[in-house]
Protein backbone atom coordinates (compact mmCIF):
# COMPACT_ATOMS: atom_id res chain seq x y z
CA UNK A 1 0.00 0.00 0.00
CA UNK A 2 1.70 3.35 -0.62
CA UNK A 3 1.46 6.49 1.10
CA UNK A 4 -2.18 7.95 -0.40
CA UNK A 5 -4.18 4.55 0.49
CA UNK A 6 -2.58 5.18 4.04
CA UNK A 7 -4.22 8.28 4.16
CA UNK A 8 -7.37 7.36 3.05
CA UNK A 9 -7.66 3.96 5.61
CA UNK A 10 -6.44 6.93 8.60
CA UNK A 11 -9.66 9.42 6.87
CA UNK A 12 -12.06 6.82 7.01
CA UNK A 13 -10.97 5.25 10.52
CA UNK A 14 -11.16 9.33 11.56
CA UNK A 15 -14.46 9.41 9.96
CA UNK A 16 -15.79 6.40 11.87
CA UNK A 17 -14.41 7.12 15.60
CA UNK A 18 -15.77 10.81 14.51
CA UNK A 19 -19.59 9.70 14.12
CA UNK A 20 -19.46 7.08 16.73
CA UNK A 21 -18.41 10.17 19.16
CA UNK A 22 -21.44 11.96 18.11
CA UNK A 23 -23.85 8.99 18.22
CA UNK A 24 -22.75 8.25 21.46
CA UNK A 25 -22.61 11.80 22.57
CA UNK A 26 -26.44 12.35 21.00
CA UNK A 27 -27.59 9.08 22.38
CA UNK A 28 -26.16 10.66 26.26
CA UNK A 29 -27.96 13.70 26.15
CA UNK A 30 -31.30 12.03 25.09
CA UNK A 31 -30.62 9.58 27.88
CA UNK A 32 -29.53 13.27 30.18
CA UNK A 33 -33.18 14.57 29.19
CA UNK A 34 -35.26 12.10 29.12
CA UNK A 35 -34.15 11.42 32.95
CA UNK A 36 -34.83 15.48 33.97
CA UNK A 37 -38.31 15.49 32.16
CA UNK A 38 -39.23 12.05 34.74
CA UNK A 39 -37.97 14.19 37.44
CA UNK A 40 -39.84 17.09 36.64
CA UNK A 41 -42.95 14.97 36.69
CA UNK A 42 -42.26 13.28 39.91
CA UNK A 43 -41.37 16.11 41.55
CA UNK A 44 -44.98 17.96 39.73
CA UNK A 45 -46.71 14.81 41.19
CA UNK A 46 -44.92 14.95 45.15
CA UNK A 47 -45.96 18.69 44.63
CA UNK A 48 -49.58 18.03 43.99
CA UNK A 49 -49.47 15.40 47.11
CA UNK A 50 -48.32 18.28 49.15
CA UNK A 51 -50.63 20.48 48.05
CA UNK A 52 -53.69 18.03 49.09
CA UNK A 53 -52.04 16.69 52.23
CA UNK A 54 -51.96 20.45 53.46
CA UNK A 55 -55.54 21.08 52.23
CA UNK A 56 -56.31 17.98 54.42
CA UNK A 57 -54.55 18.96 57.82
CA UNK A 58 -55.95 22.69 57.49
CA UNK A 59 -59.62 21.37 56.89
CA UNK A 60 -58.24 18.93 59.68
CA UNK A 61 -56.89 21.85 62.12
CA UNK A 62 -60.71 23.74 61.07
CA UNK A 63 -62.66 20.72 62.40
CA UNK A 64 -60.37 20.28 65.47
CA UNK A 65 -60.43 23.97 66.56
CA UNK A 66 -64.55 23.67 65.70
CA UNK A 67 -64.18 20.92 68.88
CA UNK A 68 -62.08 22.61 71.07
CA UNK A 69 -64.87 25.38 71.03
CA UNK A 70 -67.58 22.71 71.21
CA UNK A 71 -66.01 20.94 74.04
CA UNK A 72 -65.58 24.26 75.87
CA UNK A 73 -68.84 25.18 75.48
CA UNK A 74 -69.83 21.66 76.92
CA UNK A 75 -67.56 21.94 80.22
CA UNK A 76 -68.91 25.58 80.56
CA UNK A 77 -72.76 23.78 80.83
CA UNK A 78 -71.20 20.86 82.94
CA UNK A 79 -69.99 23.08 85.32
CA UNK A 80 -72.78 25.42 85.77
CA UNK A 81 -75.21 22.02 86.06
CA UNK A 82 -73.00 20.64 88.93
CA UNK A 83 -73.16 24.09 90.30
CA UNK A 84 -76.90 24.18 90.04
CA UNK A 85 -76.91 20.89 91.76
CA UNK A 86 -74.33 21.62 94.42
CA UNK A 87 -77.13 24.35 95.12
CA UNK A 88 -80.22 21.67 94.96
CA UNK A 89 -78.36 19.68 97.71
Amino acid sequence: MNWHQWQEVIAVIGVFVLLTAVITVGIWQFAVTWRAKAALAREHEYRALVERVVTAQENSERQLADLDGRLADMQSRVHSVERILKEVE
